[in-house]
């Protein structure tokens, strides 16, 4: 693995605020490491990748979710025309298509 921003991310620090990266064709690198703690070693943060990447893959679910759901304009003109529950079985179509794991 590399280092990453993702990594350092998961580990709590900041872009441009504790940390910047660069890659000049190669590995990816820490350019400068401007936070008050010591710099985490390459496996910290290939362990924080790999955390920050189950994190973000448990939750494709709901990003599925998002691109499906219609709009709040359409979604509250829904409501208005043809209720609550005509409504709710709209958005559990979509709910039911990527159910939560």
């Amino acid at each position: 693995m590399a280092i990453t921003a993702e990594g350092l991310i998961q580990l709590g620090y900041k872009p441009e605020i504790d940390f910047s990266l660069q890659n000049d064709g190669g590995d990816t690198y820490i350019k400068s490491w401007m936070s008050g703690d010591a710099q985490p070693t390459q496996s910290q943060i290939e362990a924080g990748a790999v955390a920050w990447k189950t994190a973000y893959d448990a939750k494709a679910y709901s990003r599925s979710r998002a691109k499906e759901y219609p709009s709040i304009a359409d979604q509250l003109d829904d409501i208005y025309h043809n209720g609550i529950d005509a409504w709710k079985a709209t958005i559990k179509t979509t709910k039911d298509k990527y159910p939560k794991p």
